[in-house]
């Protein structure tokens, strides 16, 4: 049995200490059924020009139940609809499971979620929210993407502590999937303490790092 162990979060666990804002969403929706198409419209405010030509996903509570593959039902209309707005690899499904070469060595989890999907999986070797490079390299390796600076691309995911931090940090946009698939009585404890944090920390006045400035 391997164990899904997340190196990459436990060390950026000290920036944000030093930086809460890291963990912030740029824009929220309660599931994915609720993402607006295109995402640009999520993120505009202030008069500030957004131009996302690429979107990222996380996959466990995001579009998925947990250790499945297939696109939760009530969402299939959606999910198509956004591969339709970015299509080939201007969307990339990123995971700390399916992937991840230190969970998923031999791509089999990976090409299965890809097969029930039909979109790339990112195989990489640093999980989120350490990843950041290695997403940019693929976008890179595609030019059709159009995708020339990280502010470019959408990050989408469950999670403050990986999925929203990895936005934060390599200077993308990123959109909360705040409430997910699993109900919140059945979310692990730093789901539901992320739940919490996030309103709280709005609260005290921190905001997500500015887009195309990446904190370091």
């Amino acid at each position: 049995m391997v164990v899904n162990f997340n190196l990459s979060a436990s060390l950026n666990i000290f920036k944000l200490l030093s930086n809460p804002s890291l963990c912030l969403p740029h824009a929220a929706v309660s599931t994915f059924r609720d993402l607006p198409i295109p995402l640009d419209s999520a993120f505009r405010q202030k008069g500030v020009e957004v131009n996302i030509k690429a979107v990222v996903l996380d996959k466990d509570d995001c579009f998925a139940a947990p250790e499945t593959n297939e696109v939760h039902q009530p969402y299939q209309e959606k999910f198509e609809a956004l591969k339709a707005a970015y299509p080939g690899p201007r969307i990339l499904i990123v995971s700390n499971t399916a992937g991840a070469l230190s969970y998923d060595p031999k791509a089999k989890l990976a090409s299965e979620l890809e097969k029930a999907t039909g979109v790339k999986v990112l195989s990489h070797q640093t999980k989120k929210p350490g990843c950041g490079a290695e997403i940019m390299e693929y976008f890179h390796s595609h030019p059709e993407t159009g995708v020339s600076s990280p502010s470019q691309v959408a990050i989408v995911g469950d999670r403050l502590f990986t999925d929203m931090m990895l936005a934060n940090t390599m200077g993308s946009y990123g959109l909360w999937i705040k409430d997910g698939v699993v109900p919140l009585q059945q979310k692990s404890i730093f789901s539901r303490m992320e739940q919490k944090l996030g309103p709280y920390l709005i609260a005290r006045g921190y905001q997500p790092q500015d887009p195309g400035s990446p904190f370091e």
